[in-house]
């Protein structure tokens, strides 16, 4: 790697000021740093780092995701491989391993914590504190990912405590993961070594996980948005909070990551360090990571900006490597095999039924929430033809089906939910947080099976179908969960499957991002898991009809 000096106007992240300086730059790392007169120029800044985030979400390999994300002047990610895990366990963590290092870019895997995320579902693999004990052994893992177990954290549970302790000695921070906690359970959670959370979806409860001694992450994905309830901290607690996506389909990934969170920090009169401090700084000092803050010795990973102000990403480097320029990647990917663990077979509209037990029944109907994770749990009238309970498109309240992947043939759990908005056909995935069983919703018993079927052919990905004929799939190759093809290759499919779902009546900003959320048994109210209706907040099965 050839010797180079890069002059222009430092931020200096430690001094909190803005410099004139030559840097210079010797086998990927910053030799030395030199003032020099007062000069115009760009302006040479950290590179921001995605506090908490599955790739996996996004649909692409660690490789295509980097290469998108670098125009944007990220230079690195915290990286839960907590989906792949849950399909092909170990394998699948190490594949992700493998396959970001074929990039000049920096991914920190975690050891994810929650394999399956709770003993009320059918995952693909299992870790238990043994192999958390192993992962922690290794120097391509970083940290104890999201804990979401939070009732086996607060009852001290053997095998929960275990994991954390395989982390702490091994000198490797534990993620959280709490929504809604607070008081003295948030601090008896915290009091067990966690030492963060992105879950918080009001200010109230950030302030009173950082008393507990917790660091936020604010959230920003393509489902979960919280960043406008909680970018106060950022000015009031600057050492406290990290930025990070969680989740982010390839579309939102093409317009912008990071950056777009620290613009619209500084669009809010916060202070520049401050933003650069949760955007930057604080992500390497909590999670020790080997990523360049632009003092001397470091690793050279850097970004040049224009300015201030408008804060247009010019050029991303990593480990003294230019790896973006003007808006494009400056690394090829190569080709990737796939793996995957899928043994669904083929499905009928019968296999969807669900009888009525009584002549005029309420149920339970899951209530999402544009923008939240969480949901609310309300009580319908029950729509029934010939005893069977049906979606109800008037009411908007539609039949949800969760289809175990991994069984050849394991039946179907039924609920209902509110918000889809879909006037015909269905929607289907088989990314559907955390075990990514086959999830599928719809206006129909007929069109529920077509979608579940395309993607059972496909072996995972998601579609939106109006009948067998009419349809629109995404293959996802890779576990059900990612392509091997690159960001705009996937964004355009994927853009084109969700102008199709909004064409069906969808309202949602991002309905197969928020749809593979409602399988998600640990944030809370109501969920449908492969095994049944589950309350979330009361952590127990619960039945559809009232």
């Amino acid at each position: 790697m050839n010797d180079y000096i890069l002059s222009g106007r430092l931020a200096d992240v430690w001094q909190k000021c803005i410099r004139s300086v030559d840097i210079h730059i010797s086998e990927g790392k910053i030799k030395r740093i030199t003032d020099r007169s007062e000069v115009a120029g760009p302006l040479l800044m950290p590179g921001f780092i995605d506090a908490h985030v599955h790739i996996e979400s996004s649909m692409l390999l660690p490789a295509a995701f980097a290469a998108a994300a670098v125009v944007h002047g990220t230079v690195a990610t915290v990286s839960d491989p907590h989906e792949i895990a849950n399909v092909m366990g170990i394998e699948g963590i190490d594949y992700l391993i493998a396959n970001s290092k074929k990039v000049p870019f920096k991914l920190f895997f975690g050891a994810p914590s929650c394999v399956p995320a709770t003993p009320f579902e059918s995952a693909g693999a299992t870790l238990n504190a043994a192999d958390i004990e192993q992962l922690m052994q290794r120097p391509d893992i970083w940290y104890l990912s999201e804990m979401m177990n939070y009732p086996g954290v607060l009852h001290r549970d053997s095998e929960v405590m275990a994991k954390i302790a395989a982390a702490q000695h091994a000198g490797k921070p534990v993620d959280g993961h709490t929504p809604g906690l607070k008081g003295a359970d948030a601090m008896l959670y915290a009091s067990a070594g966690i030492s963060t959370d992105h879950e918080c979806f009001t200010l109230e409860e950030a302030r009173d996980k950082i008393d507990c001694g917790m660091k936020i992450l604010i959230r920003e994905g393509s489902a979960a948005k919280n960043f406008e309830a909680l970018c106060a901290l950022i000015e009031s607690h600057p050492d406290k909070v990290m930025l990070c996506s969680d989740d982010k389909h390839p579309d939102d990934l093409l317009q912008g990551h990071i950056n777009s969170l620290v613009k619209r920090a500084l669009a809010k009169g916060y202070s520049f360090f401050n933003v650069l401090q949760a955007a930057c700084v604080n992500p390497v000092l909590h999670y020790n990571i080997p990523v360049g803050l632009l003092r001397e010795g470091d690793p050279a990973d850097f970004i040049v900006v224009d300015d201030e102000k408008q804060l247009n990403i010019l050029q991303t480097y990593c480990n003294g490597i230019k790896v973006a320029d003007a808006g494009k990647a400056l690394f090829t990917l190569s080709t990737e095999h796939t793996i995957n663990h899928f043994n669904a077979l083929p499905i009928h509209a019968s296999d969807l039924q669900l009888k009525a037990t009584k002549d005029k029944p309420e149920i339970r109907v899951i209530e999402a929430l544009e923008g939240q994770l969480i949901t609310h749990e309300i009580i319908a009238k029950a729509k029934v033809i010939d005893t069977m309970v049906v979606s109800d498109t008037d009411r908007d309240i539609l039949k949800m089906a969760v289809i175990n992947r991994y069984a050849a043939k394991a039946g179907a759990a039924i609920g209902f939910i509110k918000n889809i908005g879909l006037k015909k056909g269905a929607l289907a995935s088989t990314v559907a947080h955390d075990c990514h069983n086959i999830i599928v919703v719809g206006c129909d018993d007929t069109s529920m099976a077509a979608a579940a079927n395309a993607l059972i052919a496909a072996k995972g990905g998601i579609v939106a179908a109006v009948n067998q004929e009419d349809l629109l799939c995404l293959d996802l190759p890779v576990a059900g969960l990612m392509s091997t093809e690159n960001a705009a290759q996937v964004a355009a499919k994927y853009i084109a499957i969700n102008t199709k779902a909004k064409t069906m009546g969808c309202s949602l900003h991002a309905p197969f991002m928020t749809l593979s959320f409602m399988a998600l048994l640990v944030i809370p109210a109501l969920k449908l898991s492969d095994k049944g209706l589950f309350n979330g907040t009361h952590f127990s099965f619960c039945d559809v009809e009232v």
